[in-house]
């Protein structure tokens, strides 16, 4: 790294670290990314530093990454490359499942492998769950017959089958809800607070991010009238064309940053985005907690985010666009995502009377096959992951997340 790169980094740290109250603001950035705004950024900063594509990657960080989960969206063809079609003595078997779980007579909590128990399909989804972490990072099963099961039955086989993929099970919130309905709250819940700072509960379009945890599973109850189309891109190509042109902005990426926590306390956490762990490039960011959406804008009183890391945000962002694969989500399918390794998004949907965008979300960890976790992130995955089963709580209608606003020890 030269002197003048050096130096210019060191500005845009320590500035990311001084209060709005002095000479410093937040940059001119939004939510949802605006390509014309991050064109001139890139432009500004480059003319003050025509030094900064020269920078020398951080210590130990590849030229680039290589393996089946560095991908661009080009490279599929056809959907059969990643939805797995369940057969008719595959749906009878889950079927055998939900019913053996149900005579149990446990707290849903107790779902797992073994009082879920999938003779054949097992071997099946353990192939699969090899997929999430050491090949491409994604795959759909297709088809559940989401109208023949009760709701209370679509939360036992949802959790069933996903306990043959990842055992872990992820809190979702403060009060242990290990599943969240992921739909368009809007009308049902305008009268509750907060929940339009999560595009998540909208219509709105979710820009690329990941979601905290090694998996993400979704599965489709009802799909949108019009648009909600889920897009996913691979966070390795996204690092490899970002180390080839401007290694300065990886640099930014493996800084510190300062994560709002809107009202919690403390007001703002730090850490990277960007990890190089094990042979694994992790990217673990959501781009609302240093903008701000909706109601949830961003707090006042916590260092901003510098330019750099501005530029960064919307770089990652375009990137992702850029190399993404777009997926056919269909009613009943459900769709598995490694959160370390992908990036994930979702374009704006419309709703009518009969159709009404509706998922489930867990989020889920295999041991047996998991990525080591960056140090960084090992508080937060050990409060993630550590309910027992007499703590797990599964709503099984639609709410808003209730967060942990407690002071942190």
């Amino acid at each position: 790294m030269s002197i003048t790169t050096l130096i210019t980094t060191t500005i845009d740290a320590v500035k990311g670290f001084l209060s709005v109250n002095g000479n410093v603001k937040q940059p001119d950035i939004q939510y949802h990314p605006d390509e014309t705004k991050y064109r001139a950024r890139t432009a500004r900063r480059l003319a003050k530093n025509p030094d900064l594509p020269n920078a020398a990657l951080p210590d130990g960080f590849p030229k680039q990454v290589e393996g089946p989960i560095v991908w661009e969206g080009k490279d599929w063809t056809h959907e059969d490359q990643w939805v797995y079609k369940l057969s008719d003595a595959q749906l009878a078997e889950i079927d055998s499942a939900v019913a053996h779980f149900k005579n149990l007579g446990k707290p849903m909590g107790y779902i797992s492998r073994e009082t879920f128990p999938l003779p054949t399909l097992s071997t099946t989804l353990k192939g699969l769950a090899g997929e999430l972490y050491s090949g491409r990072g994604f795959f759909v099963l297709r088809t559940i017959p989401i109208e023949k099961y009760s709701r209370e039955e679509l939360a036992i086989l949802y959790a069933g089958i996903s306990s043959h993929v990842g055992s872990g099970r992820g809190r979702q919130d403060v009060t242990g809800a290990v599943i969240s309905h992921i739909k368009d709250l809007s009308v049902s819940h305008a009268h509750v607070k907060g929940h339009t700072g999560n595009t998540a509960y909208t219509t709105d379009k979710q820009v690329f991010h990941t979601d905290i945890g090694d998996l993400i599973a979704l599965i489709a109850l009802e799909t949108a009238a019009e648009g909600g189309t889920s897009k996913l891109s691979s966070a390795g190509r996204v690092y490899n064309e970002l180390a080839a042109t401007r290694p300065d902005l990886i640099n930014t990426l493996t800084e510190l940053w300062p994560f709002d926590s809107f009202g919690g306390d403390p007001g703002y956490t730090t850490k990277p985005l960007l990890f190089y762990e094990d042979g694994h490039m992790i990217l673990q960011y959501t781009r609302r907690l240093f903008t701000g959406y909706g109601e949830q804008t961003r707090t006042p009183h916590i260092p901003p985010i510098t330019e750099a890391q501005a530029e960064a945000l919307d770089a990652i962002h375009f990137l992702a666009e850029k190399y993404a694969l777009s997926l056919n989500f269909q009613k009943g399918d459900i769709q598995y995502i490694n959160s370390l390794g992908l990036l994930h998004a979702r374009d704006a949907f419309r709703d009518d009377s009969e159709h009404t965008r509706h998922l489930i979300r867990l989020w889920l960890r295999n041991d047996e096959l998991a990525w080591r976790t960056p140090k960084p992130l090992e508080p937060n995955w050990r409060k993630l992951y550590s309910l027992g089963p007499h703590e797990q709580r599964f709503p099984l209608e639609p709410e808003v997340r209730k967060k942990d606003n407690r002071p942190r020890k």
